[in-house]
């Protein structure tokens, strides 16, 4: 799985999407559902109606790479959330991949940055 540095960033689109689309197509919906660059080197993550298949597209170093991913048995399962897009940390993003619903997990008691709260917030 795609492992990041402390500042990755991962936005999550909530509304399906055509997963028939490409790099370009991804990385204009990226800018308009996320209101993220899509040259920043985040990730943002698409699945489509049935949440059997998911594509995260990222930018590194001179170009856009794509990983894909169809499940053979079962579904996605994201976090609820408002439409448009949500955040979610790299370790949220490796639980859905790996079948678990993140909602679901108890979480330790950890120190968090006021700056952490409030990107978290948005």
């Amino acid at each position: 799985m795609l492992i990041g540095s402390g500042t990755l960033r991962v936005f999550v689109a909530r509304e399906p999407a055509d997963l028939r689309r490409g790099f370009d197509g991804l990385a204009a919906l990226a800018g308009g559902v996320a209101g993220q660059d899509p040259l920043s080197g985040h990730l943002f993550v698409f699945v489509n109606r049935r949440r059997d298949r998911m594509k995260v597209l990222y930018w590194e170093r001179g170009g856009f790479c794509l990983w894909y991913k169809r499940l053979e048995a079962g579904v996605f399962v994201l976090p609820a959330g408002e439409a448009g897009s949500m955040e979610i940390t790299p370790a949220d993003l490796t639980m859905i991949v790996e079948g678990v619903d993140p909602s679901r997990v108890h979480r330790g008691k950890r120190f968090v940055r006021s700056a952490d709260l409030a990107t978290a917030a948005r």
